[in-house]
């Protein structure tokens, strides 16, 4: 038997293959993005705990804020001299640096990098730690100047002589370029300025007493465990857990906050390879699936035969799943040796971006090629297992048959039966979803819904092949005579292979239809609520809110025809609310003549009793949800540990004001902000034209005042339409990408079923054209019916996507996003996409069939 099974794999090897490459894309992406992940962290953990001090003392903050103040908080330098004196201190330095400095050059060109990594400007020191050294120039002395890192340097042309701008918070102040710094160790992709250390002081924190921390290291024989004890002793902040005014952190600890907070963003690109490989996996399953199955059916015989020469049931099963391991393996091995490739290139695209990572330090943990090898082998297994229990029942007696493909005409009773059920019970959780007013528990009847209509539409699609089928090839006859009518006869000729054909291709349509249509109705629903809402002519800011100075709305407030300027600024925040529960979120803060440039919708109280001197406004719905009403009095905790006690003023409606504020939709006056986070930086500027003054005359003026700022930008409602439509494509492109993933691996399983139907179909074809079909004919007709079924699984799976569509929009309306928006061009563009994805797939199984001798295909067993 064991003989018998190689011999049949390798016999079947260019088809088995095609379904191999299914398991190399999803090995290739699972193993691609472990070991791009784990090279990645390994690289930034070496560097953390290189360049950490054994000790480092920060301002405590509690607070995270999603997005930033734009305050600098900072300790006393005095303590440098302080904690010099600490029993096992060889050293210590004072750290002046900060991450929300723009920098432009002489022309007014950003400096910083514009791949999100930050721009750090900083006072220079060298220790036995630092990331740099310098190679050219010489150290900065004095406010006129300054070092570059080499590779900002020669990414933006800049060298020695060169003037920089650095828009601090205190103020811009300008320095010559005296040197380049080259890094020691991976450069993260930041951009690295370096003062010398009274001017990092006075200019960037605006005193020369503060620092922003201050790095301790021990002296030989201590460890940084026993020397953070003794620091935490000398600042009174108990064993060292942090608690008190200050932060106290060992190299270790410090590294670990900073590789958890890259952790986010390699989370991000792990989880979208792993979305890849998920996709992969799923629609690689029907092709698995699809192929064994056809396998069987042609192996009848061979089969037949082997149980009447004495093989069981056992053996039969088994030889089927040997050969479904064998193929596991292979895809296994050459999956994982495609995701080292993979991860090559991500190291490289990634050094591209400007975060100099080496492969040659590629990290290929055990983890990596055992999953690898479970997820390849384990999916072909259960993917085969269906198959080999089919197998198994051939009976003796099929090998004196002449049984074409076994089970054609079974009836689908079973499927009907089972897919009726499940079906039933998700449309239930959709509507479930539909009608539900919780957003959590709308969203868990979404996925509930999801999954079920996703496995019933699976289980019953061979029952939607005959009535779908006939009504997309009805014109089939028409349009190319006998040819088309045996097109659409063949697609209905066995209705289990044809679902299972049109299931990859659907699973991946489904997804990018439902997609589309939540994408659309985002949208509508932002630009309904910024016509809505948005009252300013003019909105100015950076990307992704980053603050920026005040002297740029001091600037904007003297340009000629600028009337009212309102200023939004963030802050983290935590509240205590009446049912006993702490929120930490981030409030926002505006000037009072918020009704002018902003329509808010109030469903207690009003602007002037949201902005007033101790007051706080909040959602309703938030409010309501935790026993809060006007007049209720909240603890607030802002950055820094200071606390204060806020009367709510007013309640507003979130889904009509804008989603001003983040969870709950917090927003006081500025006094407030100003009193509790002082050093603060505007976000964002709310600008309307003076009297007599255009908006189309004054953008330009504007647009000159902020050209020495090439960070912040000028945006009207069309452009912050379409900021919004931008953000949201980002998504769309990523379903896209998978939808190109799901479209290649569907071409495999229409091109796998129809070079194998065209070999189950060999006597039959060489009959047609013994009786005068032409080679032309012939592969048009395989054609068509590639089409068909291409074009069957999108209509499946877009109708299935726009059902979801509509419910994933029927859970953002209850976060305020109530327009639905189904983009039909997208929907026509996919299905004519489709019927050319069908064309394609059909060119080498026609051509093959094309070419067969007519005698031996007419005499094929």
């Amino acid at each position: 038997m064991l003989k018998a099974t190689l011999r049949s794999f390798l016999a079947h090897k260019g088809r088995l293959l095609l379904s191999a490459l299914a398991i190399v894309l999803s090995v290739a992406f699972v193993a691609g993005s472990l070991i791009f992940s784990d090279t990645v962290t390994r690289t930034f953990d070496r560097l953390f705990a290189s360049t950490a001090a054994d000790v480092t003392v920060e301002p405590k903050n509690d607070l995270k804020s999603q997005l930033p103040t734009g305050a600098t908080e900072t300790v006393p330098a005095s303590l440098a001299d302080r904690l010099a004196k600490v029993d096992g201190v060889a050293a210590t330095h004072v750290d002046a640096s900060v991450e929300n400095a723009p920098v432009v050059d002489s022309a007014n060109k950003s400096v910083g990098p514009t791949t999100g990594a930050p721009t750090i400007v900083t006072n220079w020191q060298i220790t036995e730690r630092s990331p740099v050294k310098l190679t050219s120039g010489h150290e900065p002395h004095g406010s006129g100047e300054a070092l570059l890192d080499a590779d900002t340097a020669d990414k933006k042309h800049l060298g020695i002589g060169d003037t920089l701008t650095v828009q601090a918070q205190p103020g811009s102040f300008k320095a010559r370029i005296v040197g380049i710094a080259t890094f020691t160790t991976t450069n993260p992709g930041a951009a690295l300025i370096f003062l010398d250390t009274p001017t990092a002081q006075s200019k960037l924190l605006g005193r020369s007493d503060v620092a922003t921390s201050i790095s301790v290291d021990a002296a030989p024989g201590v460890d940084d465990a026993v020397l953070k004890r003794r620091v935490s002793a000398e600042l009174g902040t108990g064993t060292g857990t942090g608690t008190g005014t200050y932060d106290v952190k060992t190299a270790e600890e410090q590294a670990k906050s900073a590789a958890a907070q890259l952790g986010g963003f390699l989370d991000v690109i792990k989880y979208v390879m792993l979305g890849f490989a998920g996709i992969a996996v799923l629609v690689g399953i029907f092709l698995i699936v699809n192929t064994f199955s056809m396998l069987i059916a042609q192996r009848t015989r061979e089969l037949g035969l082997l149980r009447a020469l004495g093989a069981d049931r056992r053996q039969v099963r088994r030889s089927v799943l040997t050969e479904a391991l064998l193929l596991g393996l292979v895809g296994s091995t050459l999956g994982l040796a495609a995701g080292i490739g993979l991860a090559v290139g991500l190291i490289k695209l990634m050094t591209a971006f400007g975060m100099n990572l080496k492969s040659t330090e590629m990290v290929i943990g055990w983890p990596t090629p055992v999953a690898a090898y479970v997820v390849g082998v384990g999916v072909t297994y259960v993917a085969a297992y269906l198959p080999a229990r089919r197998a198994a029942g051939v009976s003796p007696m099929a090998a004196l048959s002449d049984a074409e493909v076994a089970g054609v005409g079974r009836p689908l009773r079973v499927r009907a039966v089972v897919g009726g059920v499940v079906g039933a019970a998700g449309a239930a959780a959709l509507a479930g979803c539909a009608a539900s007013t919780k957003t959590s528990t709308a969203a868990s009847l979404l996925g509930l819904g999801v999954v079920l209509t996703l496995i019933a539409t699976v289980i019953a699609g061979p029952l939607l092949v005959r009535p779908v089928i006939r009504v997309l090839g009805g014109a089939f006859p028409a349009l190319f005579g006998p040819v088309g009518r045996m097109s659409q006869r063949n697609a209905l000729r066995n209705p289990r292979r044809t679902g299972a054909t049109a299931a990859a291709l659907m699973v991946g349509l489904a997804l990018v239809g439902g997609m589309s249509v939540a994408s659309a109705s985002m949208s509508k629903s932002f630009d309904q609520q910024i016509e809505k809402t948005l009252g300013a002519d003019f909105v100015l800011q950076n990307a992704n809110f980053v603050p920026f100075s005040r002297e740029v709305t001091d600037k904007v407030r003297a340009t000629d025809g600028v009337g009212l300027v309102v200023r939004q600024r963030f802050t983290p925040v935590a509240v205590r609310l009446p049912d006993g529960k702490r929120v930490e979120t981030t409030a926002a803060a505006y000037d009072p003549r918020l009704d002018d440039v902003a329509h808010i919708t109030y469903a207690r109280g009003d602007t002037a009793a949201a902005l007033g001197d101790g007051r706080i406004a909040m959602d309703a719905k938030f409010a309501e949800d935790h026993d809060v009403r006007v007049g209720s009095t909240i603890p607030v905790e802002f950055p820094a540990g200071r606390r204060t006690e806020l009367t709510v003023g007013a309640l507003t409606d979130q889904a009509g004001s804008g989603g001003f504020g983040m969870q709950g939709g917090l927003f006081f006056g500025f006094g407030t902000i100003e009193k509790y986070v002082p050093g603060g930086q505007d976000s964002s500027l709310y600008v309307n034209a003076a009297p007599g003054t255009a908006p189309d005359r004054l953008r330009p003026r504007l647009e000159k005042t902020l050209d020495p700022y090439p960070q912040v930008q000028v945006r009207d409602q069309a452009d912050y339409k379409k900021l919004v439509h931008d953000q949201i494509a980002v998504l769309l492109y990523l379903v896209y990408a998978l939808l190109g993933l799901a479209i290649v691996i569907a071409v495999l399983g229409v091109v796998n079923t129809l070079a194998l139907s065209v070999v189950e179909r060999t006597r039959e074809i060489g009959l047609l054209r013994a009786i005068g079909l032409g080679r032309r004919q012939l592969r048009r007709m395989i054609r068509l019916e590639s089409v068909v079924i291409a074009v069957f699984g999108a209509v499946l799976g877009l109708a299935l996507g726009i059902v979801w569509g509509v419910c994933v929009q029927q859970v953002l309306a209850l976060q305020g996003m109530k327009a639905l928006a189904i983009p039909w061009t997208t929907i026509v563009a996919v299905v004519v996409g489709s019927a050319l994805v069908g064309i394609v797939a059909a060119l080498l199984p026609a051509l093959r069939a094309s070419r067969m001798n007519v005698l031996a295909a007419i005499a094929h067993e």
